[in-house]
């Protein structure tokens, strides 16, 4: 995969050569440098990207996801804001959001954005999961317990999921419907050690 990224890096600095104004090749090589891990290169490549369309969403959106990857979460969460602003109905840019709050250790804040991302996507799974672990981490298990039912009922293959519902299961002191839980996420991911150790 590395090497299609630097394929892709190599082919977008060719176009760019006649086509310097182009958002779209300019986005695709921020994706091609950052698959590569060259994030402060990527970060320049969305910055262009704005700079030449001031009001691009899409370009902060990406910009605030390498961002967050470099640990900078305050310019990530700027970029989000920027990003809602232009574009309020941006249901990733608001679950991107309420992700960089819970990094912050900010999990009230955080619920407040995946709320927002489920009103605009209500099947939003991922957004339903990491509400779930945001309710967790306030002790409110029994609303953690929904939003991981609504994940599941969205996506049942999600093993994650399944194992966290394991951890809360247990947390409530409901540890023959943990076990299944987490029999549930090692079945749709044989690897995953986690849920071994607390099955175990």
């Amino acid at each position: 995969q590395t090497c299609q990224m630097v394929k892709a890096e190599l082919a977008c600095g060719k176009v760019l050569k006649s086509y310097p104004q182009s958002l779209a090749v300019i986005n695709i090589l921020g994706a091609a440098l950052r698959g590569q891990g060259k994030l402060q290169k990527a970060v320049n490549s969305y910055n262009k990207a704005i700079q030449l369309k001031p009001d691009y969403a899409e370009g902060y959106y990406n910009c605030g996801n390498v961002l967050s990857l470099q640990g900078k979460l305050d310019e990530a969460l700027q970029s989000y804001d920027k990003a809602i602003e232009l574009k309020p109905d941006y249901a990733g840019a608001h679950y991107n959001r309420g992700n960089t709050l819970g990094q912050m250790g900010l999990p009230g804040e955080a619920i407040r954005s995946y709320d927002k991302a489920i009103e605009l996507k209500p099947d939003y799974a991922g957004a339903h999961y990491n509400r779930g672990n945001a309710l967790g981490q306030l002790g409110q298990l029994d609303e953690a317990l929904k939003s991981y039912d609504k994940a599941i009922q969205l996506k049942p293959d999600y093993a994650e999921v399944h194992s966290n519902h394991g951890n809360t299961l247990k947390q409530l002191g409901q540890l023959d419907e943990a076990l299944k839980s987490y029999s549930k996420a090692i079945q749709l991911k044989p690897d995953f050690a986690e849920a071994y150790i607390n099955q175990g």
